[in-house]
């Protein structure tokens, strides 16, 4: 039997909400589901509205969660949307979203995409001087944000998706393509991105700062996007972003900067994991137990295909993990563990490495913070169907 006992403490010092763990015991159905806590979402929609800067929009990043019930709810929050794909224009247009409240940035796109997006009026980041070029002849004299990528200006940080500035990155205009549309005035906006998953403020400033040299190279500026890639608690344990201290940064830094300018610059937050990734839980049934090299690996009946970020990002996705039993917490010794899922595939595995009591045919996994890059991410790879979703 298994040799390797750690102390006993919650499986990642995290909290497990207790309706979660209440419906994953009254669960009838046992097949794989995603599980919501609204008032959670709405608490992170609610951290941006709490920035005192006086002129701030807050647009979704659609990316991160595209489904139906989860828009609507940020659609009654009162942010819009950011989006990067003509199928997620389509899915935020039916969750009725108007042409005012999205913003598109993306690479490579086509004339007829660019058609698109400048007939319905909405708001575009450019992410090369050939989409500049082709935009102004497609649209003469109407306004267009460009994508600054400010290069080596900052150290740039290997974030969760990889670098998103600087030279080893493919996205955005470089520093001397902007300097190139100087004076332009139809650029009306700068847009930064500058990784994924940050906790750290100070990058998030630099950034900023260099980003603002480039203002006054613009005279039609009206807003600056300051994209996304706030950090998300992965352990559930407290550690979230510190947006009180960083709102009353970013509004003292843009209130300086908008004094010495034209007008008054709009603030855009696109932010996308942190919205919703603390408020969701996939639970999946325990189907079968192995041992190895002192390790259990717990089988369930759901597969990576459908809580996909393990896919995405192998090495760096971390789900805190809980087991249920019957409509109980199970509180025991934990061991060593993963959990795989129902396919032939090797690389199936929805955590690799995590801590659970030892498991029994029938208990319920719940994997947190799978909120975002979950069923708007389902790939059709292993022949999975999407799993349900429920709202509480």
């Amino acid at each position: 039997m298994f040799s390797i006992l750690f102390p006993m403490v919650s499986t990642t010092e995290a909290i497990l909400p207790e309706l979660i763990v209440q419906f994953a015991g009254k669960q009838n159905d046992s097949a794989p589901c995603y599980v919501y806590i609204s008032s959670e979402i709405k608490r992170q929609c609610q951290k941006f509205s709490e920035i005192p800067y006086p002129h701030v929009s807050v647009h979704f990043a659609t990316m991160a969660n595209a489904m139906p019930d989860f828009l609507r709810i940020i659609r009654e929050s009162g942010l819009g949307v950011f989006i990067n794909t003509i199928g997620h224009l389509k899915a935020v247009e039916k969750a009725g979203f108007s042409p005012e409240e999205i913003i598109f940035t993306a690479s490579a796109s086509s004339d007829e995409l660019l058609k698109l997006l400048g007939e319905k009026g909405i708001t575009v980041n450019l992410d090369s001087l050939h989409q500049v070029n082709r935009w102004r002849d497609l649209f003469p004299k109407q306004p267009f944000g460009i994508r600054c990528n400010i290069g080596d200006s900052v150290s740039p940080m290997d974030t969760t998706g990889g670098v998103f500035l600087g030279s080893s990155s493919r996205l955005g205009l470089d520093l001397e393509e902007i300097r190139s549309l100087s004076g332009i005035p139809d650029i009306n906006g700068l847009h930064l991105y500058v990784g994924t998953n940050i906790l750290e403020m100070d990058y998030f400033l630099r950034c900023y700062n260099k980003l603002l040299e480039l203002v006054n190279l613009f005279p039609g500026l009206e807003y600056i996007d300051l994209g996304g890639g706030f950090g998300v608690d992965e352990d559930l344990t407290g550690n979230e972003f510190d947006f009180k201290s960083y709102g009353e940064a970013v509004t003292q830094l843009f209130t300086k900067v908008s004094e010495s300018y034209i007008r008054p610059l709009r603030i855009v937050f696109e932010p996308g994991r942190v919205i919703g990734a603390s408020a969701g839980f996939f639970v999946s049934t325990v189907t079968d137990i192995k041992y190895r090299d002192e390790k259990q690996l717990v089988g369930v009946n759901a597969s990576s295909a459908q809580f996909p970020r393990p896919l995405f990002y192998p090495e760096e996705a971390v789900h805190p993990a809980w087991l249920v039993r019957g409509n109980q917490l199970v509180d025991s010794m934990l061991v060593k563990s993963a959990v795989y899922g129902c396919s032939t595939y090797s690389r199936d595995y929805l955590s690799r490495s995590i801590l659970l009591p030892q498991a029994m045919i029938g208990d319920k996994i719940i994997l947190g913070n799978a909120g975002a890059y979950c069923n708007s991410a389902h790939t059709q790879f292993l022949g999975f169907e999407q799993a349900a979703e429920y709202y509480m």
